[in-house]
C-alpha cells in the first residue's frame, strides 16, 4: 500500500514550510514516527515523522523547496 507523507501544520498560523534536508533516501526502510526530514516552519525547525512503517519509495519535495501545509512531500510503500 502506498502512503502519502503530508507536510503537517505544526502551528495555527503555519501555511508553508521549507524542506531543509531529507534524513532518509529513496529505498531506505522507515519506522512509524521516525524522523525522515528536517523542515523550517514559522522560524522553527521541526522534524517530519514517518506516518507509517515501510520503504521510502519517492521524494516529491527537494531540499530548499517551499511547500504548503498538507502537500504530499514523499511516498512510503508499506508491506500491506
Amino acid at each position: 500500500m502506498r502512503v502519502e507523507v503530508l507536510l503537517p501544520q505544526w502551528g495555527m498560523g503555519m501555511s508553508e514550510g521549507v524542506i531543509n534536508a531529507w534524513l532518509k533516501n529513496v529505498g531506505d526502510t522507515v519506522v512509524e514516527d521516525e524522523p525522515i526530514a528536517d523542515v523550517s516552519a514559522e522560524k522553527v525547525d521541526e522534524e517530519l515523522l514517518a506516518p507509517e512503517s515501510g520503504t521510502l519509495v519517492e521524494i516529491l519535495a527537494q531540499p530548499g523547496d517551499t511547500v504548503e501545509v498538507r502537500t504530499v512531500v514523499a511516498i512510503i510503500e508499506t508491506a500491506d
